[in-house]
């Protein structure tokens, strides 16, 4: 039987724009990931990591032109937006390439002997070493940042681990395009091409999360896909961790002082954040608890007014079109929702932002209202209004993680007046990001940042942007009573190379 072949296809016309692939069988895959274990070796020296990073980020840049265009025929998401991302995306190479250089997230330990210790402590030498062969799964929504050269991938190599990526079926002439970028940029440091594997089809991806070879998978998708493949890396003989980021609602509070104070500039703010990207981003908010009477009145015709003003968009495939005109018409029918403005179809490719409101005594307790609690990938969100405090927070205490929550506070309450304090800590359990006074798109890639939060947002601690990311693929050894000969440099006295650690509780630079 003829591998089945895979399509770029224009969303825009939804019409097939040319063959590139065709789906990898469960042989190719085997090779793609014996070829990324043997390509171990030539990750170990951590100056060869880190310049092949940055060259990574450089020839991006050479090829910005030919990568923004195939990206944009393949997503419909616009030359600025894709220009920006793949911007960042090269950034964040270069910022993983100068996390290696430093060595400090080795977390390197030292113990020297100490016999007056009780118990007695013996010569130990800590640091971290990588897993092996990442399998990495690429996100439909950001082509650059969280695909084949994004930070699943950039954050694994720095760790030194090879990686296979699943191409996501809606930019697979792009993903061939970046690895073909990125292969050449190993070459030029003796890297070989086997370091980055990329193999499409569904099949494709269920037999490389069982692949014994597999260490590790990193993946941005959906809850059911997501929640699949989760399952699959702990059922296999040697479970694997899986980092997914699954789904999010990112609620957002709007306190009543708040609106009074600027009502005006909430609502406009909230509509550019939900349709950003055509409402296709992963932290766009969701649920948005606003409080009845003048001042709630105010934000919502705020935000009706902009959303009204928001073109048509293009979504990133014809079935999440689909999915978003039957999921928004299946909420708006709900006893008690009313669309100030009428999300849905705008044509036989485009889709309409708008947003729905609801009484929030309908959310505070289990019902069929609950589908409103649930993310509705595009540019669509539920506003629920409040009646008071206790209303609101029987909302928040039904939902699950998410990676980010909001609350918008007066200046009064932002400088510790009234409860303030109290709704960020309890918004604390809620996400990995709590914001204030400010909008969960955009999502800085910081030293400090955490993209992250409780199930179902994503199924483990970790973060999938910033410095930290690359501990994902990191696991701790230590050594006891080693020989100093046949120690790493990184834990020998002298400290060849020069890399931050702590020795007998002291912290060296």
């Amino acid at each position: 039987m003829a591998a089945a072949p895979v399509w770029s296809v224009d969303p825009r016309t939804g019409k097939q724009r040319e063959q590139v692939a065709v789906e990898a069988t469960a042989q190719e895959v085997d090779a793609a990931v014996r070829a990324a274990h043997e390509a171990r070796g030539a990750l170990a020296d951590r100056t060869v990591r880190a310049a092949f990073l940055r060259s990574a980020a450089e020839r991006l840049g050479a090829t910005e032109e030919l990568l923004v265009e195939a990206a944009d025929a393949e997503t419909a998401l616009g030359p600025v937006r894709l220009t920006g991302e793949l911007a960042r995306t090269r950034y964040q190479l270069r910022a993983f390439a100068d996390i290696v250089d430093e060595g400090a997230f080795l977390d390197v330990v030292i113990n020297h002997p100490d016999d007056t210790a009780t118990p007695p402590i013996p010569d130990l030498r800590r640091y971290k070493v990588p897993l092996g062969v990442v399998a990495v799964y690429s996100a439909s929504n950001f082509p650059f940042a969280f695909s084949v050269p994004g930070g699943d991938t950039a954050s694994a190599l720095a760790a030194g681990c090879p990686v296979v990526v699943k191409a996501h079926p809606d930019h697979p002439a792009l993903s061939e395009l970046v690895a073909k970028v990125l292969r050449t940029a190993a070459a030029e440091h003796g890297i070989p091409a086997g370091v980055l594997g990329l193999v499409h089809g569904f099949e494709a991806g269920v037999e490389l999360i069982r692949h014994p070879l597999v260490t590790a998978a990193g993946f941005t998708g959906s809850v059911r896909g997501g929640r699949a493949l989760f399952d699959a890396a702990a059922a296999r003989p040697v479970p694997i961790p899986f980092h997914g980021e699954l789904g999010s609602l990112n609620p957002v509070l709007v306190t009543e002082a708040a609106a009074a104070e600027r009502a005006e500039a909430i609502g406009t703010g909230l509509a550019g954040s939900m349709t950003l990207g055509v409402g296709q981003f992963c932290v766009k908010p969701g649920l948005v608890l606003v409080p009845g009477g003048a001042a709630g009145d105010r934000l919502v015709k705020s935000l009706t007014d902009a959303v009204s003003d928001t073109g048509a968009g293009v979504l990133l495939d014809h079935r999440m079109r689909d999915n978003f005109v039957a999921g928004v018409a299946e909420r708006a029918e709900l006893p008690e929702v009313h669309s100030p403005v009428t999300p849905g179809a705008a044509g036989e490719h485009t889709v309409s932002p708008g947003f729905l409101t609801v009484p929030a005594a309908r959310l505070a307790s289990e019902g069929d209202h609950d589908l409103l609690l649930e993310e509705c990938f595009g540019p669509v969100t539920v506003v629920a209004r409040y009646e008071d405090e206790d209303e609101a927070t029987g909302v928040l205490s039904r939902l699950p993680g998410n990676l980010t929550a909001t609350v918008h506070l007066s200046a009064e309450e932002a400088a510790g007046e009234g409860r303030g304090a109290a709704l960020l800590a309890e918004l604390t359990p809620l996400a990995g990001r709590v914001l204030v006074n400010g909008w969960p798109t955009g999502v800085a890639v910081a030293a400090a940042q955490h993209h992250g939060g409780p199930y179902p947002a994503t199924t483990s601690t970790s973060t999938s942007v910033g410095g930290t990311a690359v501990e994902r693929w990191l696991r701790p050894v230590v050594y006891q009573g080693a020989p100093a000969a046949l120690l790493p440099a990184e834990l020998r006295d002298e400290n060849p190379l020069g890399v931050a650690r702590r020795v007998d509780g002291r912290l060296e630079r």
